[in-house]
């Protein structure tokens, strides 16, 4: 789409048609035509109500059906399955008042336009276009829409192609007329991309789609007293063989998941040799298309606000990928997004993806500096804010955004119950791949990383182990185990109606003990039968956790169960005892939720 086209003769010459600045509305697939679904998205910082309608020559106006999402920036939704072919007059109406206005032509049916000008050339894609605040909003709202859904879904998926090939999520489905999301197609992309790549899969994809720059750098995973470094950029520009658009986009996104690791979001925060910057905690900066970088290498992506509204809490959710690579959706609270600035091999928090231009002397692709950033309008400025940040003030600021008129203390109590047991289900999913695994393969021995390459490596064991993931439950359970004291430490985060935080704290304490009683997940035992396990469990577990990483164990050791109860009689599989041995040695960076510098 996304290119303007103006027909000869308007449908009504006597009815003026301006698209604000402001208020941009685009359309998919970018040469629309007549009978097949158009697509179309208005896109805004300031609009915050609408309805799209479009009028053809001979018809009267019609409203269509608008889904609002976002804000900022906010965006408006709607599609026309069947147009007919001509013009139509796209615009977004609020209050009687067109806010924006838009003519696009539609060729007819089994008939193309002329292509927007994308001249071949030996990289594997031509850029049109530049990045701008229009563009970055676009892909935000693109983002938000991929992952929509009500607050309360548990959102997941096996990969991102059941993402990327659904029409009703990906405004840019089938975007360039290559059948590049028919999930017939055999030549369409893969979309299998694992944590770290995640992000750079749907930039790139987007870039792609809309000629905007794109590129990456090869980076190092750091050391004990450094964060990672990187190389030269490598762009879009980059020669690539393919036998056409589709094929050099693929081989393209092969070069990507080969350089891209869970060191290249982990840079420093002051470094502009990077693909990303640090932006400023802010609610209109933190917007769904940044990433979220732990300290130890875990990359989530932020898809949407829920805002705060009367009792309902406000959230803020962001998708991940995992080494299965599968993708789901998390909430943010301490027990997902880990912060510390203690981890100098990290220079972890929010950050955009570094803004990428054609030079002006010789047409390379080059990226933009954390100076320049600073002062561009057109971007999420660069900001060291986070480098000054406790994690106690980081956590204490994030709550302030998502839920700026305070927290009712139960309410907050329950939010982070739940998202514990998020996670709970989630390594449900991960322990089971990992029994789907050797009972597949006849149980083989999966080889372990020696040391802190337990957290990083390749292979069965970085798909089916959960070392990274059982050290954020382990954390997990502390936040929530922690929260009732946060009402004493914080008590400006808080509704406290005139209230003592004392008192509270200790309601919130007899609420903890009753309701981790009640809450709980369940998973099948090596012999197929269920066992429930209630949150009070899995913390009377917690020090069995410790060790309960390794694929080559069973599903009971897996999940904490004591060798002398009947629980545990079920277990048929155990990992070698030099395994076990080395486990043992690791342990302490579990029972200190502490990851070993590299």
């Amino acid at each position: 789409m996304l290119s303007l086209l103006l027909a000869s003769s308007p449908v009504d010459a006597s009815e003026a048609c301006h698209e604000s600045p402001e208020v941009r509305i685009w359309w998919s697939p970018e040469n629309p035509s007549a009978g097949s679904p158009l697509r179309l998205m208005v896109v805004s910082e300031q609009a915050r109500d609408g309805a799209i309608t479009v009028s053809t020559a001979g018809r009267p106006v019609q409203k269509l059906s608008t889904v609002r999402r976002g804000g900022p920036p906010f965006s408006f939704s709607a599609e026309l399955p069947a147009p007919a072919a001509g013009e139509a007059r796209v615009a977004l109406v609020s209050g009687g008042q067109t806010i924006s206005c838009h003519r696009i032509l539609l060729a007819p049916r089994g008939r193309a336009l002329p292509a927007r000008g994308r001249p071949p050339g030996p990289g594997a894609w031509p850029v049109t276009r530049a990045w701008n605040r229009g563009l970055e909003n676009l892909y935000s709202a693109w983002i938000e829409r991929l992952f929509d859904a009500p607050d309360d879904v548990a959102l997941g998926f096996p990969s991102l192609a059941p993402v990327l090939r659904d029409p009703a999520r990906n405004f840019l489905w089938g975007h360039l007329g290559l059948h590049e999301d028919d999930p017939k197609n055999r030549a369409a992309p893969r979309a299998v991309p694992d944590c770290a790549d995640l992000p750079y899969y749907l930039r790139a994809t987007f870039a792609w789609k809309m000629g905007l720059p794109f590129g990456l750098r090869d980076c190092s995973r750091g050391s004990s007293d450094h964060p990672p470094t990187c190389g030269a950029l490598v762009s879009q520009d980059e020669p690539v063989a393919g036998t056409d658009a589709l094929d050099r986009f693929r081989k393209f996104l092969r070069l990507l998941a080969n350089k891209v690791h869970s060191g290249s979001a982990r840079t420093a925060l002051d470094d502009d040799e990077t693909d990303f910057y640090p932006v400023k905690l802010a609610r209109d900066i933190l917007r769904p298309g940044l990433i979220y970088a732990d300290p130890y290498g875990h990359v989530m992506m932020i898809a949407k606000w829920a805002e705060q509204d009367g009792t309902k809490s406000g959230r803020l959710f962001a998708v991940d990928g995992q080494p299965d690579n599968s993708v789901g959706r998390k909430r943010f609270w301490e027990g997902t997004f880990l912060f510390a600035r203690d981890v100098k091999s990290a220079g972890p928090g929010f950050k955009a993806f570094r803004p990428l231009e054609k030079s002006a002397g010789n047409g390379s692709t080059v990226a933009l500096s954390n100076r320049s950033l600073a002062t561009d309008h057109r971007f999420a400025p660069y900001s060291a804010d986070q480098a000054t940040l406790s994690s106690d003030d980081f956590y204490a600021r994030m709550a302030s955004l998502i839920n700026p008129k305070g927290l009712d203390a139960q309410a907050s109590y329950e939010e982070t119950l739940n998202a514990l047991v998020e996670q709970l289900e989630t390594r449900l999913g991960s322990v089971d791949n990992g029994e789907r695994f050797m009972r597949d393969k006849g149980n083989p021995v999966v080889p372990m990383p020696v040391g802190a390459k337990i957290f990083e490596t390749v292979g069965p064991w970085e798909d089916y182990a959960t070392p990274s993931r059982d050290m954020r439950l382990l954390i997990a359970l502390d936040v929530l185990a922690r929260l009732p004291a946060r009402v004493s430490a914080h008590p400006e985060l808080f509704i406290l109606g005139g209230r003592k935080p004392e008192e509270i704290r200790a309601e919130l304490e007899k609420l903890h003990q009753r309701r981790i009683h009640e809450r709980s997940v369940e998973y099948r035992r090596s012999d197929g039968t269920p066992l429930r396990l209630t949150v009070a469990d899995v913390y009377a577990r917690r020090i069995a956790l410790e060790m309960a990483y390794n694929p080559n164990d069973c599903v009971e050791v897996r999940w904490g169960a004591d060798p002398t109860t009947a629980d545990y009689a079920t277990c048929n599989r155990h990992a070698p005892a030099e395994q076990h041995s080395r486990m043992q040695e690791y342990r302490v960076w579990f029972h200190e939720a502490h990851r070993p510098s590299r």
